[in-house]
Formats: structure tokens, sequence, C-alpha cells
């Protein structure tokens, strides 16, 4: 089996390797149901699939042994993890699970996944019942349920982390330059880079290698512009714009015209990138989540640094131009999707009602510093917390993506296009015609994922 699918094709097999799955005869609630609401899963393992949390590795294995515990504790079922390293694993994870019919009970997915794993037809879709099981659709900040479906009453995805994008500054840098805060605009951002670069210090800690990164900085200032780069009610893809290309050239400009960033950072990771601000060797982190904290706490800027909203107001503008949209960020997070195919469908319920417990919540907060979904326990964690008003402001700016089946494709022909810039960037620059023709080869992906999508 190819390691990459055709989305398309995806859909279109749903359907029948979930009628194999349903040859079992297991009951649509599937095993593991008891009365008076609680669930016996003696003997049983529920299997998750959760990205690999880069940052904090040796954390997360933990929190997994900590959970399986306290599920074993409530219900006698363990949990066993699996993880996956980028957008390219995920989504080949959740292709090869529909075509086979068979795989985790439960997935973690990105929110910008969400629709594509909607898409496929082979998760469940939401009743009251099944909000019932998991504490109620009510328990969850409202913000957070933005691209839990298409709609409010057809929705398969059950937040359970919020992670909105800002901007980390280091304050001492800033003021030594004379610099009172960021700039609101990137070219402004830029600007401010350049007067903060100096010796072994830059203006920008950039992972222009991650593979979840990259597309983000394109997708808001393209969204600035008016570029939503899925035209869904004409089914046009809009990668091959202006726009677009602009976004990218500003992205790579930073490195290559605006000599802002390390030039090692063409090899860096996300992981990477906070370590050069954290060792107070970039003035600014864009692009980066509260999750930065756990990290930054600990290191040599500790009280020292602050958090902004990203700039709004796109490349070349001094205002937002008629049709942009002030996009600090996308609804980003992750959220649980439970498999149709699953055995266990009650049991994987009270799990993520386990996980997104107030108490639970906060304690994830505190370890990985991602924000809690709960509004409960939101509320705790925003209590006499002055970091976090900024990425709060961040979080009432945020745009959804497309909610279509071709974002996922279309989220690796983005990214597609930095890694095959890569070599370009080591040597000093991508050309204009070269970026035209990487844009237009995503182009093509993304029309062709689009045209597919139902």
């Amino acid at each position: 089996m190819r390691s990459r699918f055709a989305l398309g094709a995806v859909a279109a097999l749903a359907a029948a390797g979930l009628a194999l799955t349903g040859c079992s005869g297991s009951a649509p609630g599937g095993s593991g149901t008891a009365a008076a609401g609680k669930v016996d899963g003696t003997g049983k393992t529920l299997d998750v699939m959760i990205a690999a949390n880069t940052l904090y590795p040796t954390e997360q294995q933990k929190w997994f042994q900590d959970v399986s515990a306290q599920f074993q504790k409530e219900t006698g079922a363990t949990v066993k993890f699996e993880t996956f390293a980028s957008a390219n694993d995920e989504l080949t994870k959740i292709q090869t699970s529909v075509l086979s019919g068979q795989g985790p009970d439960i997935y973690d997915l990105g929110t910008t996944f969400t629709p594509t794993a909607y898409s496929t037809g082979a998760f469940v879709k939401l009743t009251d019942a099944d909000w019932a099981k998991v504490g109620g659709r009510d328990r969850f900040t409202p913000a957070t349920l933005g691209i839990s479906g298409p709609t409010e009453k057809d929705e398969v995805g059950i937040p359970f982390l919020s992670r909105p994008f800002v901007m980390a500054y280091n304050k001492d840098l800033l003021k030594a330059a004379g610099i009172d805060k960021p700039a609101d605009t990137w070219d402004g951002l830029a600007e401010q880079a350049k007067k903060l670069t100096s010796g072994d210090v830059h203006g920008m800690a950039i992972a222009y290698a991650d593979s979840f990164d990259p597309w983000k900085f394109v997708w808001a200032m393209s969204m600035q512009q008016g570029n939503t780069i899925l035209d869904l009610k004409n089914k046009k893809a809009t990668i091959d714009s202006p726009a677009v290309k602009k976004a990218y050239q500003t992205y790579f400009g930073w490195l290559t015209e605006d000599k802002v960033v390390d030039p090692a950072a063409i090899g860096w990771k996300n992981a990477q990138a906070v370590a050069a601000f954290a060792g107070g060797k970039a003035a600014f982190l864009p692009m980066v989540s509260s999750s930065s904290r756990v990290t930054l706490d600990k290191s040599g800027v500790a009280g020292r640094y602050g958090y902004a909203v990203m700039p709004t107001i796109p490349p070349g503008k001094t205002s937002l131009p008629s049709g942009g949209k002030a996009a600090a960020t996308i609804i980003s997070g992750d959220n649980m999707v439970v498999a149709k195919y699953s055995k266990n469908r009650d049991l994987a319920f009270a799990l993520v009602k386990m996980l997104t417990s107030a108490d639970n919540q906060v304690k994830y907060t505190k370890t990985f510093g991602d924000l809690p979904t709960n509004a409960e326990a939101a509320k705790k964690i925003e209590q006499g917390d002055d970091l976090i008003a900024s990425i709060l402001e961040a979080g009432t700016k945020a745009y959804g993506t497309p909610f279509s089946g071709a974002w996922g494709d279309t989220q690796l022909a983005l990214v597609n296009v930095v890694v095959q810039s890569i070599p370009g960037l080591s040597s000093g620059g991508v050309s204009s015609s070269d970026l035209e023709s990487k844009l237009k080869a995503a182009q093509a992906s993304a029309q062709a994922s689009l045209s597919k999508a139902k």
C-alpha cells in the first residue's frame, strides 16, 4: 500500500471499508457499555492516535502512562497511544485506517485536519446523546467548537486543547533598541527585526524546516489580502495568485533579503527556534503557542519576555485592504474524533470525557502549556496570569481554515513549496520564476483535491 493516497479516493472507498467492518456484528455503541452511565472496560484496550510532542517528549510519555492508569482505575480498561510525527504522517494514517476499516479508536487531530476526517465519513457524527457522554457540548468554550464540523448540528470533533498562535518577544532587546512594542504590520515587524539584528543575535527565529509552521504564515498573510486559499463557493483553489506569492516572498525574504534570521534556521524545527529565543539569540519568535511557556519559563529569558498578537496587516500595506481579514491565527488546537469502526465507542467517549474534565485539563496546561477547551478549566487558568492576555486576544481574532476535505492536501501542498525551496534558500534565494513554478504545482494539487471533495 502506497504511503500517500488521493483523499478523493479515500472518501469514495470509505463506505465500502465501513460496510466490511459492519460484518463484525458489534452494536453501534460498541462493547464496554453498562447501566447508570458507567462504562465497564475490564480487560479492554483503547487505541489512541496523537501527535508526537517534540517539545516535551519525556513529559508526553509520562502523561501517556498517567492517563492509562487513571482510565484503568475508572473503567478497568487501559489506553495504548500511537504517535504521528508530521502532517503527512497524520493524513496517511487516517487514509489507511479508512481504507482498511480498522485502526485507532480515537484520533487526536489538529483542527485543520478535522475537515479531512469529516469528509471520509469514517468518524462518528455527534448526536446529543454522544455529547452527553463526554459531559455535554456546553462544557467547552464556544470558540473551540468553531471547527468541530460544518455546522453545529453536523459535528465530528470534540475539542481537546486550544492553541492560538502568537509571537513571543524579548522585552530587554526591544527596550535596548528603543522599541516600545512589536509592530502590527509585517513590513513594520521586518524593519524592527533589522534594527534588532546584531552579531549572533537575530531579529527573528523561524523554523523553516518544520512540518507544521510554514503554511500558517502564508495562510495568514494571504487571508489578510483577501485570499482564502480555497474558494469553496466556486470550488476553486487560489494558490497561484499574487497574494500567495507575496506571502512566500515575505517569508523567504526574512532570511535571504532582510537577513534577520539565523542562516541555520533553514534546517530548524519549531523546537530549535524556541531554543534560540530561549537562549536570548532572537528578539521575535512568531508562530508559537502558549506551550512555549513551559520552556521559556525555565530559560534565561524567564520573566523577560512577553506575547503579542502577530501582525494583521499584510506585506506591502499600511492598513488592511478591502476584503482582507485581520487574521491573527488559525482556529488552532486539537479535536478528538471517534472512529465508526471502533468496537468500543462508549469506552472511547468515556476516555474523552475524562481527558476534557476540568481537573485533567488544568493539569495538562500546567505540563504542556496548551490552553484548556473545558470552560471551567479555562477560567481557572486565566486568573492572575498577565502573559495569557495576548494569547486570548489572538483567539478572538482567529479564523478557521476552509472546512473542506481538500484542506489536508492543500495544507501539504503549501508546506511542500517550502520543502522544495530549501535548496534555493541554502544557496541564497528562490527566484520569482522558480517560486511561480512551485506555486503552479501546489495549485494543481489543491485544485485536484478540491474538485474531488464533497
